[in-house]
């Protein structure tokens, strides 16, 4: 570190902290503190000081148990939170490349990247994927929450709360701190299977060819999956650990797609061809992928004899999903997508993403002249590898392969820290400290596929129709594309927190970073928690924060390139980097800045505790993904700067600033009536959120141009500001007796907005508010088995279906995107489950 920053460094203090928010906005928040009768979740995340209970915490903190995530059909880590927590959404697109197989989860409806992810604490390492398709979290990349089997993990805490001078990039929105599994003996295994039982109800549709009878409610039993899971304790020595999980997965496709009402066949003698009428319109793919998938994980720590703790853990996951892109119709051999004599009734071509995912962590604990010390190293790495199956290069005529290696993408991250923390008496407090350096360094990669997925090959499918470059569904990455980039930073933090009195609590952090690709970020946040009595508080934190742009977003490249007049003409994603971007005035992304306030307040009395917390986010310079620019005046900037061939061009930039709002209430109480036959767990969780763009702004070339080409369409805009759903509910009970226990969940999701692709207004249509119910019955047999049964979505609820023409503008011309993508909740309907547990 250089002289300067150490010197900065040393000159923040408490006060210094309190001076850097002098000139920022003020802040608001709630908790209160526990009965000393019951004992309370201890939580870690969103202080560095003595653990708390989450109803001491000086921000909110959400704590999900293992029983939480397990007590449902569904085995994936990310739906099971979005259930459980009032602001987390996690969406089921289809039909979005690789978004299909990497799904984002997204927390008080900003950005999935916007959210930190730790593990046991450290931070998480990133999926290489950014989402460049028309779903929720478009332009990002994230951690992929499951990537971490629920045998795994013991419990979740997620902070709903600004902690970038606490943990550094990303924490914007919150914290999500997923604890792995302690135990040095005892196990248990679990089979789950489930499949969809549900009656899919389609919008109805008009057929294109006479004669050609659509029937769109049909009745699905598909997407069996079978989940084994299971955890293992073992000891370590008199007192260590090791505790070793695994997950082995298997899930079959599911399709909510319409029957597709289109021409399929080229004309025969100016009839309709025959084939029209037995013709199946039900084989599109349109729901969750293909999946086989095998994870395994480890935990472990270790005491030396010199108070020295050992720890660390290692994963690796296996993902092999295959999902579906548009059917290619026989007649498409006039557009250059299929060929006849290959593909004589069409064909679907499907994107296999194989996903590789592994981490290794390593760390001690001791004391050192009156220090409690932590050090540690994790290693994480993501990857990606694109193949397409059942498809063609058009362009290389009927010898082109059916399937093709497009390439992969590699990300790989290296954490390491040391940090401290001792109680002092300061005046009189007893004043709690923590202190620490990070470094951290971060590789990204793209690898080009095999020639033939990218290529145009010059055959022309029919007189004057060129067949379509690459690979149909996705072209490869090519050279061009390929990528090596590293970056790295190095940050230095300080914490302080004391008790001014035995009532008013006061925390405060401070946070300075640097960066080789953009340079230095200084953050703070200034925490405060008064108590009332022992049955109400109030709690308050102001902060600024900000998110790196990730190695993904400053430099993926992709390249389509197709003939016109025979001249290859390219549509490219340009790094903002790129000379060619610069042409058009794009620059090195910035990292995002924000202004985070919250405040609110905890009321506890007996086993009923409820917290209400507002919140204030203010972000400045958001990154987002333009839009395809193919105007002729941004064009004619290129060949002015002498660079020919490209028909097309988005980037990412700084190009959009947002106020986001909120409240969350959440209320648990313990019920035990007065009779024989069990007690009753109760919560509840209410969250509303909004968010409005302050400014969207193109570069200033472009914004000369006359006229000024659209940088973000209104599709893109709305689905920030109305694309999730504004508000959120949820009510569970628990209920256990003896042997018997079962449980009970109603999810309320808000309306929202599925905005139109055209880029107008008036194509946009309204989701309408839905609740679904899902209902879980255990019975514990002898011998540690536990058999369970249950339903989710009981009454089989789907997201209204968008028509096929809304106010004069044409939303879909097939049956293909049946259900909205920016469903909350997905689209699949009733699923069924059985569950044996056996625990040791």
């Amino acid at each position: 570190m250089t002289t300067y920053r150490a010197a900065l460094l040393a000159s923040l203090s408490l006060p210094a902290l309190c001076g850097l928010f002098a000139a920022g906005p003020a802040a608001a928040q709630v908790a209160a503190p526990a009965s000393p009768s019951t004992v309370e979740e201890v939580v870690v995340t969103g202080s560095r000081v003595a653990a708390r209970s989450r109803l001491e915490t000086l921000a909110p903190v959400d704590v999900v148990s293992v029983n939480q995530i397990t007590r449902g059909g569904t085995t994936e880590l990310a739906q099971a939170l979005a259930f459980a927590l009032p602001s987390l959404n996690f969406t089921r697109p289809a039909v979005t490349d690789g978004t299909d197989t990497v799904r984002p989860a997204t927390l008080r409806g900003l950005s999935p990247d916007e959210t930190l992810v730790l593990i046991n604490s450290k931070r998480a390492h990133a999926a290489a994927l950014v989402n460049l398709n028309g779903s929720i979290g478009y332009g990002s990349g994230a951690v992929d929450l499951n990537t971490i089997p629920a045998a795994a993990i013991n419990s979740v805490e997620v902070l709903r709360d600004g902690a970038s001078a606490q943990y550094g990039s990303d924490a914007i929105a919150g914290v999500i701190n997923l604890r792995l599994r302690e135990a040095r003996s005892g196990g248990s295994m679990s089979v789950t299977y489930g499949q969809y039982n549900t009656d899919v109800q389609t919008r109805p549709s008009p057929a294109a060819v006479p004669g050609v009878v659509l029937q769109p409610d049909k009745h699905r039993n598909d997407g069996g999956t079978t989940t084994i899971t299971g955890w293992q304790g073992l000891p370590l020595g008199a007192t260590g650990f090791l505790t070793v999980s695994g997950e082995l997965k298997r899930q079959e496709h599911t399709t909510r797609a319409g029957p597709d009402p289109r021409q399929q066949y080229p004309l025969v003698n100016g009839a309709f061809d025959p084939r029209e009428l037995t013709y199946d319109r039900y084989n599109n793919w349109y729901g969750d992928p293909k999946i086989d998938q095998y994870t395994a994980y480890a935990n472990a720590g270790y005491d030396l004899d010199n108070g020295i703790h050992l720890y660390g853990w290692g994963s690796y996951q296996y993902r092999d999903a295959v999902s579906a892109a548009n059917v290619r119709r026989a007649i498409q051999e006039n557009a250059g997508s299929n060929i006849i004599s290959v593909y004589p009734n069409g064909f679907l071509p499907k994107i296999e993403g194989k996903v590789t995912d592994a981490s290794v962590a390593g760390g001690a604990t001791g004391k050192l002249g009156g220090w409690d010390w932590d050090a540690s190293v994790v290693y994480g790495r993501n990857e990606f590898h694109f193949n397409v199956i059942d498809s063609i290069n058009a362009s290389l005529g009927p010898s082109s392969p059916h399937s093709f290696d497009a390439g992969k993408l590699l990300y790989q991250q290296t954490v390491g820290n040391i940090g401290l923390t001792r109680t002092v008496q300061l005046s009189g407090y007893a004043v709690n400290l923590a202190a620490g350096v990070e470094a951290r360094n971060e590789n990204y990669q793209i690898k080009p596929g095999e020639p033939a997925s990218y290529v145009n090959g010059g055959y022309f499918t029919q007189p004057g129709v060129l067949g379509g470059s690459g690979a149909q569904s996705f072209s490869g990455f090519s050279p061009e594309n390929a990528t090596d980039k590293s970056r790295t930073s190095e940050s230095a933090y300080f914490e302080a927190e004391s008790k001014l009195t035995e009532a008013f609590d006061l925390d405060g952090a401070v946070r300075y970073e640097h960066y080789s690709d953009f340079g230095d970020v200084l953050t703070g946040k200034l925490g405060g928690r008064y108590d009332f009595s022992p049955n109400f508080a109030l709690r308050a934190s102001l902060s600024n924060g900000f998110r790196a742009p990730s190695l993904q977003q400053s430099f993926i490249t992709t390249t389509s390139t197709n003939f016109v007049g025979g001249l290859p003409i390219q549509t490219v994603l340009l790094p903002p980097g790129d000379p060619r971007a610069r042409l058009i005035g794009a620059s090195p992304l910035k990292p995002e800045k924000s202004n985070n306030i919250s405040g609110g307040g905890v009321f506890r009395a007996g086993s009923f505790s409820l917290t209400v917390d507002a919140y204030y986010i203010k972000i400045k310079d958001r990154i987002v993904l333009s839009d395809i620019l193919q105007q002729p005046n941004v064009i004619a900037l290129f060949n002015a700067g002498g660079v020919t061939g490209i028909g097309g061009v988005r980037f990412f930039t700084n190009g959009v600033d947002s106020e986001t709002k909120g409240v969350e209430a959440v209320a648990s109480y313990k019920w035990r009536p007065d009779w024989d036959y069990g007690g009753f767990d109760l919560s509840a969780s209410l969250s509303h959120n909004e968010t409005t763009l302050t400014r969207v702004q193109s570069t200033p070339i472009l914004s000369a141009l006359t006229p000024p080409p659209v940088f973000l369409p209104h599709y893109r805009t709305a689905t920030l500001t109305d694309g999730q759903p504004k508000w959120k509910g949820s009510f569970v009970a628990d209920w256990n007796y003896g042997p018997f226990g079962a449980t009970a969940k109603a999810t309320y999701y808000g309306k929202l907005l599925q905005p139109s692709n055209n880029s107008v207004a008036a194509g946009d249509y309204v989701l309408g508010p839905k609740t679904l119910i899902d209902l879980e019955g255990r019975m514990q047999l002898s011998h540690g088995l536990q058999l369970a049964v249950g339903v989710d979505n009981v009454l089989d609820t789907y997201p209204n279906t968008p028509p096929y023409v809304l106010n004069g503008v044409t939303i879909s011309s097939n049956g293909v995107g049946a259900f909205p993508e920016y469903s909350p909740f997905g689209f699949q309907g009733r699923f069924l489950y059985a569950r044996a547990t056996l625990s040791w």
